[in-house]
């Protein structure tokens, strides 16, 4: 490509905006606590949310191993954010893709799916992961149906914790020039802060990761015993915290600590973060901040020199859902 004189280096694809998101210190929460508190803001990324980074890494390695070729369809059971990164990286790179989604999901990210080119399927969120009509299974039929489909597979597919190594955790390191001490982020598939934590580690053991998990999830238990308790059920409103399986990309080696959040104190967080710090996020950037709170106070002589919390998504995908106006916009007329 001809470079035009004067100005940087121009992308010729919206997917080489992935990444290199900003890392901006959280004021409030520093003041208050006494530490450094930064906030990781993935709603930077093209179809604002950290998912961006896994599915263009899967879908890259996939062509590279030549697993995934022109004309094939990707499909994935998917909560919302993966499916709108799919979408997006299918419409740019010219697959069709099939998504099945919980109906509990915001209907707003249903939508951009459908205007991104996906097909939609919705599942009921109250099936067992089990059940024929589970957005898990209703992916795996179709992919067995159709021989030139490729399964993305996201909380199976090792190249999910590639991503967040490679990517996301790299990028932490460099940004605090290694002086992160305290990771945290919430998990559904547990990618994020597994392979994001791996990194850390491997440069500095000490990094302690603590995993924000909801009520009625199976990663808590299976983290702090290492079972799979199928009967649990998650409770919470959230999506992209808690899960009712065990992805194989969650790592309990790597995580240091799972903390139960609550729902009601994760919105309000995520509503505080926008008055308080100008950042519109969802609510599973909410229950990191929850998660934060709830360490600090179980150990408070802990020290804490630069906390980073993982801000996943944008608030706009939950307009309506968790964010909703109290008060009616005022007509000029009722002013004069």
């Amino acid at each position: 490509m001809n470079k035009i004189k004067g100005l940087k280096p121009l992308y010729t694809s919206l997917l080489q905006g992935i990444g290199n998101t900003p890392l901006v210190r959280l004021n409030k929460l520093s003041d208050k606590y006494g530490c450094e508190v930064y906030g990781k803001v993935e709603a930077f990324n093209p179809s604002m949310s950290i998912k961006d980074r896994v599915v263009n890494y899967i879908i890259e390695k996939a062509e590279i191993e030549g697993r995934l070729k022109p004309g094939m369809t990707i499909v994935d059971a998917t909560s919302g954010n993966t499916g709108l990164s799919i979408a997006l990286v299918s419409l740019i790179k010219g697959y069709k893709c099939i998504l099945t989604v919980k109906d509990s999901s915001a209907e707003a990210k249903i939508l951009q799916l459908q205007l991104y080119g996906a097909r939609v399927i919705k599942c009921p969120a109250k099936a067992k992961p089990d059940d024929p009509l589970s957005y898990y299974s209703m992916a795996k039929k179709i992919v067995a149906e159709n021989p030139n489909a490729f399964f993305l597979d996201q909380n199976h597919n090792d190249n999910h914790f590639q991503a967040h190594f490679h990517s996301t955790g790299n990028e932490l390191w460099q940004q605090t020039e290694g002086r992160i001490t305290h990771f945290f982020a919430s998990a559904s598939t547990g990618g994020t802060v597994s392979g994001t934590g791996a990194f850390l580690k491997s440069q500095n053991p000490d990094v302690k990761v603590v995993c924000a998990d909801s009520k009625g999830s199976v990663l808590k238990p299976f983290h702090e015993d290492g079972k799979y308790y199928k009967e649990l059920k998650k409770q919470t409103p959230l999506e992209g915290v808690g899960k009712d399986i065990i992805p194989s990309v969650f790592r309990i080696d790597i995580i240091d600590e799972c903390l139960e959040v609550d729902n009601d104190s994760s919105i309000q967080n995520a509503k505080d973060l926008l008055v308080d710090e100008g950042i519109f996020a969802g609510g599973s950037s909410g229950a990191a901040i929850d998660a934060f709170k709830k360490y600090r106070a179980k150990y408070p002589k802990e020290k804490i020199g630069l906390a980073v919390l993982s801000f996943p998504d944008h608030g706009l995908k939950y307009m309506g859902k968790l964010y909703k106006s109290e008060v009616p916009a005022e007509n000029a007329a009722d002013l004069v």
